[in-house]
Order: structure tokens, then C-alpha cells, then sequence
């Protein structure tokens, strides 16, 4: 039967749920993990600043260093891929500059047009009052990835699991953050589910539309 893409959509997110465990012996094919890779790199972000980095951790050895500071959720080691997402801590200049220069490199502009662009943005996140909050800003930008991965993840048959449950502080020492502009925010296991996994097959809990969807 084919389905429509609506129905494409809402199968694929009602087939997925936070996988508690995984398959150790299944891994992502290189060509959908490319595509993956591709999906956090097009998350939109707040002017397009991209707050972020994306930690993509296979390493065993790193992994297990991992699972001690996952609060041992075996999902960091059994999953075929982990990432850790992390935000930038506070916004600067140069930071602005370098979006900026990238802009001028893909769509052919010149600096010079940007000058307006580059001034709001200083002014309101760098200088301004949201400067101070800057890393409260970025997780919420890293959320967005998150929430993109994870339904890019779905649509080609992948399970994930988003973790707030880890130690950032830990997460930076063992990947190499500690002292830089970047802090660990969360992390996620992706790979595909063990059937012996009793949550893959509990009904999905969810409030009625008309609980949360609301009509003016």
C-alpha cells in the first residue's frame, strides 16, 4: 500500500520512542550516517550562527569513558553512533565574522552589504543584553539539531535516544571541551533497537489534540 508523505510522516514518528536499548551488533550504513551528518548541518539556527558542535563519537575506548559519566545508560556504548551536542558558552565577534565570511563565499556578496546585518547581530548578542545569556541561547539553538536528528533519524528507519541524563562537565574532560568555548549540553545514541526492547512496543502516551493544540 503506498502511503501518502503525510501518512509517511506520522507512521515514522509514531514508530519511533526513546530506545532504551540497542543492538550492539547493528550499525548505520555510511551512506544514511552521511545523511544524518547533513541533517544537523542544515538545522536552522537564530541568524544562521550555528552555536554549535557535533561530537560524533565511535571510538570504544572514548565511548566507554563515556558510559561513567552517562549515569551508565547502556545506550552510549551499544548504540551504533553517540553524539554529543555542544553549544558555544559565549558569542564574540569573531564568531559573528566567521558566519559572516561564509556568507560571502557561498552566495557571492560582498562584505560591505553585510555591514547592517553584522551590527544587529553584535549589538544583540554579543554587546547587547542576550550576550550575557549566550549559552542558554545556543543550548536552545542545539535543541533544534537535536529535534532535527532525531526526526531526520526516524524517516530512515533509524532509532535514537536523546540523553539529558549525562555529566557535561565529565563529557568535555573526556572530549576534549574543558577550557574551550564549548560546553556538552546533551547527548544522543542512534542505531536501531534490540526487539528484546519492551518499550519498542508500549502505545505512545500523548495528550488529545484538543488538550494542546489550540485554536484562535
Amino acid at each position: 500500500m503506498n502511503l501518502s508523505p503525510a501518512d509517511q510522516l506520522l507512521r515514522q514518528l509514531r514508530w519511533r520512542y526513546a530506545t532504551k536499548k540497542f543492538d550492539p551488533t547493528l550499525k548505520i550504513p555510511a551512506a544514511d550516517w552521511a545523511a544524518l551528518e547533513q541533517a544537523l548541518i542544515l538545522t536552522p539556527s537564530s541568524f544562521n550562527l550555528q552555536p554549535w558542535k557535533f561530537l560524533v563519537v565511535t571510538d570504544p575506548a572514548t565511548r566507554e569513558k563515556l558510559l561513567a559519566a552517562s549515569w551508565n545508560q547502556r545506550q552510549v556504548v551499544d548504540a551504533s553512533h553517540h553524539v554529543a551536542f555542544a553549544a558555544k558558552k559565549r558569542m564574540a565577534e569573531a564568531d559573528v565574522d566567521a558566519h559572516l565570511r561564509r556568507i560571502v563565499e557561498v552566495r557571492g556578496v560582498t562584505p560591505e552589504s553585510l555591514a547592517q546585518l553584522r551590527k544587529i547581530i553584535i549589538e544583540d548578542l554579543v554587546t547587547g543584553e542576550r550576550g550575557a545569556a549566550a549559552q542558554e541561547w545556543a543550548t536552545r539553538q542545539a535543541y533544534i539539531a537535536l529535534s532535527n536528528f532525531m526526526t531526520s533519524a526516524a524517516l530512515l528507519g533509524i532509532d535514537t535516544c536523546p540523553m539529558e541524563g549525562i555529566e557535561p562537565a565529565q563529557y568535555d574532560e573526556i572530549l576534549g571541551l574543558a577550557g574551550t568555548n564549548l560546553t556538552t549540553v546533551m547527548a544522543c545514541a542512534a542505531g536501531y533497537r534490540d526487539p528484546s526492547d519492551k518499550y519498542a512496543s508500549s502505545p505512545k502516551v500523548r495528550f488529545k489534540n484538543e488538550d494542546v493544540i489550540l485554536r484562535k
